[in-house]
Order: structure tokens, then C-alpha cells, then sequence
């Protein structure tokens, strides 16, 4: 009878620390989740987020252009400023210089990136229950990034000087953010790069995140 009435104690001491436990192990996985997503986020400052390769007449090797998170450069080779050369060719047909366009996006995206890193790293120890809405810059950011790029795109493509010397051969046009694109002779190739799918990847980790954030919500509401 004794033994009996310990197992019975002990199966029911069991089946109520369990679901504690495994609430415990859900949180310390939340912070790891949230803590992955910061360190992708930072990590993703060295790498373009975005290029653009020009394929001209003149330049049979194309011209490169790749868009960090504040700066602009052509690709490794120090020989030719391919950002320039870029930007005489596009003088021709009209479009403002590449060095005035997004000045207060290139100036406030590195501190932005370093406090939305801060942002998730606060969200994985704080246990509120509106700490998720810390990730949400850095969930759209990668969305954002895009929208910005393309609305200036297509400011630059759609506001074209008509007094450029070939300004009677191009009309207003929106340059493609993705894909390729036909601009007089000129042809380019646009694609994100390492940078962006790593902060794509930031994205998916604090939506998994979240779920998790949601599944631990739902357990302690039952419990």
C-alpha cells in the first residue's frame, strides 16, 4: 500500500513539473532565438545587401555596383571606380548623381542596425508580454531596405534631366530592383546579395521566434 501511494505521488509530481520544465526549456530557447537574430543582423554589416551589374557597349565586362547598409563601391578590383564610371554614363541620359541618393538612409543605417541588434538581444531577457514588438524593426527590415531602394530607383528613373544629350532618346523609366532591365544600349542585371538574405534570415528566425513566443503564451494560460 505504502509503495503504491509513493509511485502515485511521484507520477503526479511528474506530470506537474513537466509542462513547468518544458515552459523553462521554450524560454531559453526564445532568448537563443532572439539572440541568432541579432548576431545575424550585425554580422550582416560587412556584406552588400544589394548589386547591380551594367552591361555596356564600351564595358564588355559590365560595370558592378554593390549597396552595403551606409556605403556604395564597385566590386574588389581597386583599378576602376566603377561606382563613377556608373554614374558618368548615367549623367548622359539624364539621371541625378548616384552619391546624392538615400544621404539620410546611408547616414542613420549603421546606428540603426547596431540599436535594433540591441533591441532583440533587450527582447530575449525581457519576460513582458509585449517584448515582441522590440523585433519588429528588425523583422521588416529587410522589406523596408528593398521598398526604400526601389522608391529611389524610381525617383531617378522617373525625374530624368531634359537637357542631358540623350535626353530625347530615353524616356522616364523605373529601373528594375530585381531582374533585368533595357535602357537604351545599356542593359542591367539587379540582385540582392549576401548581406540582404542574411537579414532576410534574421526575419525568419524572430518569426519562428514569435510562434514560439505564442506557443509559450498558450501553455501558461492553460496551465
Amino acid at each position: 500500500m505504502t509503495t503504491d501511494y509513493m509511485t502515485q505521488n511521484q507520477e503526479i509530481s511528474t506530470k506537474q513539473s513537466s509542462p513547468s520544465a518544458k515552459t523553462s526549456q521554450s524560454k531559453l530557447l526564445l532568448s537563443a532565438l532572439y539572440l541568432i537574430a541579432a548576431g545575424l543582423l550585425l554580422g550582416s554589416i560587412p556584406f552588400p545587401y544589394w548589386g547591380l551589374i551594367l552591361e555596356a557597349p564600351q564595358y564588355p565586362d559590365g560595370l558592378e555596383m554593390r549597396v552595403f547598409v551606409n556605403e556604395m563601391t564597385g566590386d574588389e578590383d581597386p583599378t576602376l571606380d566603377e561606382v563613377s564610371e556608373i554614374d558618368g554614363l548615367n549623367h548622359y541620359i539624364g539621371m541625378q548623381s548616384l552619391y546624392n541618393a538615400a544621404k539620410i538612409e546611408r547616414a542613420i543605417a549603421l546606428p540603426a542596425v547596431i540599436i535594433m541588434a540591441i533591441l532583440l538581444a533587450v527582447a530575449a531577457f525581457w519576460r513582458k508580454r509585449y517584448a515582441w514588438l522590440l523585433a519588429l524593426p528588425a523583422f521588416t527590415f529587410p522589406f523596408v531596405f528593398l521598398t526604400d531602394l526601389g522608391l529611389w530607383m524610381r525617383h531617378y528613373g522617373q525625374n530624368l534631366d531634359p537637357y542631358a544629350p540623350l535626353s530625347s532618346a530615353i524616356a522616364p523609366f523605373t529601373p528594375p530592383v530585381l531582374g533585368e532591365g533595357v535602357i537604351g544600349q545599356f542593359k542591367t542585371v539587379s540582385y540582392v546579395n549576401t548581406g540582404w538574405y542574411m537579414v532576410l534570415g534574421t526575419s525568419v528566425v524572430i518569426a519562428i521566434a514569435w510562434v514560439l513566443q505564442w506557443w509559450v503564451s498558450r501553455q501558461n494560460q492553460g496551465s
